[in-house]
């Protein structure tokens, strides 16, 4: 089955310090993101805003601990309150983390990457079509932050995304400040990654802040898109297409004008590099966002 890459345009995530403003207004965004297992309650204050936005303009629904690549079942109850909520809000998109986070019954907190091997990758295939017989639709998986690598690895990650992609018939949500993040830090060219990336599996991107360590970038979401991410967002675009972008902010949260001017930003540069006279025929040179 192919993937239909759904026009939303460009989008925000949905945040409880903005949750008053869209409860009162209709904010000049096109279509919002919320974290998936923020709304999984039956009732109460976050699905109500989220009912209400939903009325206003499509929504995506964000999960942060499936847990596709961890060992253990995913737990049952966790898929029925995400099939609820996914029969519930109707998303325009349903989207998680390539990682693992769960072991032995708890559940870690964090986004771990995974071993980029041929058994991993028969794994998380498995655990992907799972999850999409169960919604009865395709999902869309994000490359994650990386900080150290695996000294077993059987391909680059891309390669290990674009083939669980292909073998689990799911997308990719692709997040241009993780590829930038993890190009640092373990050291590999991010125009590599993008190559690597099947267009027509890519469903979203993301953007978002990090913060520079010194020795490493660490991924942080709380501060405006850096201006090597921009440039590496702009060659995604040239190699990818019109594709729905999200900016996510989610610490240290400024007022909703300032992720909405980033989103307005992201808009314009997608349609500076995407008019008619603006788009050539191969990519702009590889040394332009080289980490």
């Amino acid at each position: 089955m192919a993937l239909r890459r759904v026009d939303l345009g460009h989008g925000i995530g949905l945040r409880t310090a903005h949750f008053g403003r869209f409860l009162a207004e209709r904010p000049p965004v096109a279509w919002v993101e919320g974290i998936s297992e923020n709304f999984m309650a039956a009732g109460g204050r976050p699905l109500a805003v989220l009912e209400k936005v939903r009325r206003d303009v499509p929504v995506a629904l964000h999960g942060v601990s499936l847990g596709v690549g961890s060992v253990e079942p995913i737990p049952e109850r966790y898929l029925d309150d995400l099939e609820r909520l996914v029969r519930r809000i109707e998303p325009a998109l349903v989207t998680d983390h390539l990682c693992w986070g769960r072991h032995r019954g708890r559940y870690l907190h964090d986004l771990l990457p995974l071993p980029c091997t041929e058994e991993a990758l028969a794994h998380v295939a498995a655990r992907v079509r799972q999850v999409q017989d169960r919604l009865g639709r395709q999902i869309l998986l994000e490359n994650p932050s990386t900080y150290v690598a695996y000294r077993e690895a059987d391909m680059p990650e891309w390669e290990f995304l674009a083939e669980v992609a292909r073998r689990a018939d799911c997308g990719i949500l692709l997040d241009v400040n993780n590829v930038h993040v993890s190009a640092h830090n373990l050291g590999f060219d991010p125009l590599d990654y993008l190559d690597g990336i099947p267009a027509a599996r890519v469903g979203q991107l993301h953007l978002a802040g990090h913060a520079d360590r010194g020795r490493y970038l660490l991924d942080t979401h709380d501060a405006p898109v850096a201006g090597a991410v921009w440039a590496l967002y702009g060659e995604a675009l040239r190699r990818l297409g019109r594709v729905p972008t999200l900016v996510e902010w989610d610490d240290r949260i400024p007022p909703l004008e300032v992720v909405v001017a980033e989103s307005r930003k992201a808009a314009a540069i997608e349609e500076e590099l995407l008019r008619p006279a603006a788009v050539a025929p191969a990519a702009g040179p590889r040394e332009a966002v080289a980490p």
